[in-house]
């Protein structure tokens, strides 16, 4: 496809649709895998909840997340569309090799990765805005932490309160799940469907069909839809992962990590910091864990996990110098 035939932002508009779809297919696995794990939902009706929920979430936060994401990461001066469309598909490349082994890595480290890449390729470390991406790398290392105390908080609190309660309670649990992973759903798709509208915002503002930064309502709509329809077909391998590895994941584990996760990403997307879902919602998974007892996790895999995050943003960035290259031998 020469560029010719396809103009540049076109191109990148589509490939950050993409990217917002494979965003939702990638993470809605994490955010349905407590609710299907503990049963309180069926698969495809979990699924089905959770899409709703990514759509209704980007109306409902505002754009605070695809400001920090357009305006404070890379420099708009240095920047291209070219550039910018290789950093969103080394992204999604990365993200679908992760997919394929069933890792749980996070999109929005990719994101961050693939964007670093793609500036450094086209205007080296000038075109990066180091003040914006420390604001940024700050709040994705501290979120996994503020969701594994929010986790363990949330299970202590409900441990407490639930003290001497019939079993019958799970049954309580497996519902309030339902409004708690629709909570956890509307936070997921405001905080990562707003990643792809700031890059698409950028684009225009790139490509001066805008004259400055703002996020015009189609891309809205554009982003949450995308970022829907990839969670109704969201993926079976991240699924196994969260819900089984970590524990043996029963009603309450479910409804305290969904809560724990919403506030804390919910926050996140009003602060406009551009968090981590897989991140937030694993280690609240953790912290509901070990306020029972340490030996419930299986570090192991948590380890795996870790791994995985710490490779993403160089693997990311490398993927996106490699597509800048392939799209400047294609002009």
């Amino acid at each position: 496809m020469h560029f010719d035939i396809i103009s540049p932002l076109t191109l990148t508009i589509t490939v950050a649709l993409i990217f917002a779809f494979i965003n939702g297919f990638h993470d809605s696995g994490n955010i349905v895998a407590t609710i299907i794990s503990s049963r309180a939902l069926l698969p495809r009706r979990a699924l089905m909840l959770i899409a709703v929920a990514e759509f209704t979430g980007p109306f409902a936060f505002g754009m605070a997340v695809a400001k920090t994401m357009g305006k404070d990461v890379v420099s708009v001066n240095l920047m291209s569309v070219p550039a910018l469309c290789a950093a969103i598909t080394g992204a999604i490349v990365w993200n679908l090799i992760t997919w394929w082994f069933g890792l749980p890595s996070s999109s929005s480290h990719a994101l961050i990765g693939g964007l670093l890449g793609g500036a450094w390729a086209v205007g080296g470390v000038d075109a990066i805005h180091m003040r914006g991406l420390i604001k940024v790398l700050v709040a994705l290392f501290l979120s996994p932490f503020l969701g594994a105390f929010v986790g363990w908080l949330i299970m202590r609190i409900t441990m407490f309160a639930a003290r001497g309660a019939k079993p019958s309670i799970n049954t309580f649990f497996k519902q309030i799940q339902v409004i708690t992973a629709f909570g956890l759903g509307m936070s997921h798709g405001s905080n990562d469907s707003q990643k792809s509208i700031g890059l698409i915002t950028l684009a225009l503002l790139l490509d001066h069909k805008i004259s400055t930064f703002h996020v015009p309502f189609w891309v809205i709509a554009a982003g949450a839809a995308a970022i829907g329809l990839g969670s109704f077909f969201s993926s079976q391998r991240i699924i196994r992962t969260l819900g089984h590895k970590f524990y043996k994941i029963r009603p309450v584990h479910g409804f305290t990590t969904q809560t724990a996760s919403a506030i804390v990403i919910a926050g996140a997307a009003l602060l406009g910091g551009p968090v981590s879902t897989t991140q937030v919602l694993s280690s609240s998974i953790i912290g509901a864990g070990a306020a029972q007892r340490l030996s419930m996790v299986r570090w192991g895999v948590v380890m795996d996990v870790i791994w995985s995050w710490v490779l993403t943003i160089p693997a990311a960035a490398l993927m996106a110098v490699l597509m800048y290259q392939i799209l400047m031998a294609m002009c």
